[in-house]
């Protein structure tokens, strides 16, 4: 386990009788072609029912499996659950997927758990099937926005809307994307809306709502929530927040950079400096993107924290041809900041001016032309965007499977 990299995936094969009963059941194992170990796990199958409006384990199998194939005969005549969940209670390492049946039941009724944790293990499985390129990612979108509200862990809750966000801006299919942005932001404005008042539930969504605002309308309310117009009672826009707002307004152009500046003359603290930076760098226009990329790679000396904000802004576009002049220049000045600049900071700017964003076929082979051309850059680089052509063949791939929905 600790010598060989890679994760196993585990996933259910099993054959029907006539009565709805397995007449063969059996959990595959495979493993990516790049490390393909299969290794032996324990694990525990779940089977959940409905049982008014809730979905409650009705049997649990605990079982060894070794090898690309175990069968469980244990299963042999037990009925077909609603929902099948592998490797319930979290007893191993692996990813798992879902068959189509608890698929759509997830689908329907994932807020339904009477387990957090099974409810936590099928998000995951979600998210990784999505991820994967196996479920399209506008079911995912649609599954998160159903049910994200009965989610009450506030780390689950800060996970789920990062991925929400990622799989509609990147893992959707290109003529879908702009259309689902704008349905996930009315919906997180919606769990605002309907959210506790003070709660975090009610915090974690306005903020994903601002940070997902790009119509006239959406970003209208942002202002309104900003100037405490609202009726958002319990909410406390506090100075981070109201950053949040400001970078927000910023992006869709409904704010200046002489408003960025009189709220950072409001809050000269390191934090302030680095929102104003995030800020600045959001600005929608090629001179503003313009700006915020030669302040990090024209000079050195800029802090750690103000390159990763001013990546974190740069990176921010709802207009996505502002980042395709910069593809060529990335690459252009990489071995350069290499050379000259630490490897904290090459990080940053590796990280935070990469234009991941585009997700694209376009991206995708300039990055795989420079690692073709530059076998005999530093590892250390060479990891780096190794990671992001990873990163950007993943996105096309779910693209790829969304576009056939």
């Amino acid at each position: 386990w600790l010598e060989t990299a890679g994760v196993n995936t585990l996933r259910p094969a099993f054959e029907l009788a006539a009565d709805g009963n397995y007449a063969r059941f059996a959990v595959e194992q495979t493993a990516v072609a790049d490390y393909p170990t299969l290794r032996p796990h324990r694990i525990a199958v779940g089977l959940y029912t409905l049982q008014n409006g809730r979905l409650q384990r009705t049997t649990r199998v605990e079982i060894d499996i070794d090898g690309p194939l175990s069968e469980v005969p244990e299963l042999v005549g037990v009925a077909q659950p609603d929902l099948l969940l592998l490797n319930d209670d979290d007893l191993t390492y692996a990813k798992i997927r879902l068959d189509e049946r608890s698929l759509s039941t997830a689908a329907e009724h994932l807020g339904s758990f009477e387990s957090s944790l099974a409810r936590s293990l099928v998000w995951g499985t979600l998210w990784d099937q999505t991820r994967d390129g196996e479920l399209p990612a506008s079911r995912y979108v649609d599954t998160v926005l159903q049910h994200i509200h009965t989610e009450s862990n506030s780390t689950v809750l800060r996970t789920l809307i990062q991925q929400l966000l990622l799989s509609a801006s990147s893992y959707v299919a290109p003529a879908k994307r702009a259309a689902t942005l704008e349905r996930v932001a009315d919906a997180l404005w919606q769990l605002s809306v309907d959210a506790e008042p003070g709660s975090d539930l009610q915090f974690q969504f306005v903020k994903a709502f601002a940070q997902s605002a790009s119509t006239g309308e959406q970003l209208d309310m942002v202002l309104q929530i900003l100037e405490e117009k609202t009726t958002l009672d319990g909410l406390d826009i506090d100075t981070d927040l109201g950053w949040e707002l400001l970078i927000s307004l910023a992006a869709g152009g409904r704010a200046t950079a002489e408003e960025i500046a009189a709220a950072l003359a409001d809050d000269r603290t390191a934090s302030g400096q680095q929102s104003a930076a995030h800020a600045r760098a959001s600005l929608p226009t090629g001179t503003d993107k313009e700006a915020a990329w030669r302040s990090v790679f024209d000079a050195a000396g800029l802090p750690n924290a103000i390159v990763r904000a001013t990546g974190l802004g740069f990176l921010r576009a709802h207009d996505l041809t502002l980042l395709e002049p910069y593809v060529g220049r990335f690459f252009d000045q990489l071995l350069d900041v290499w050379q000259t600049r630490s490897h904290a900071i090459v990080e940053e700017i590796v990280d935070g001016f990469y234009p991941a964003p585009l997700a694209n076929a376009a991206l995708r082979d300039a990055t795989a032309a420079w690692l073709d051309d530059r076998q005999d850059a530093p590892p250390a680089l060479r990891r780096m965007i190794v990671e992001h052509l990873a990163g950007v063949e993943r996105a096309l791939a779910a693209q790829a499977t969304d576009a056939r929905e």
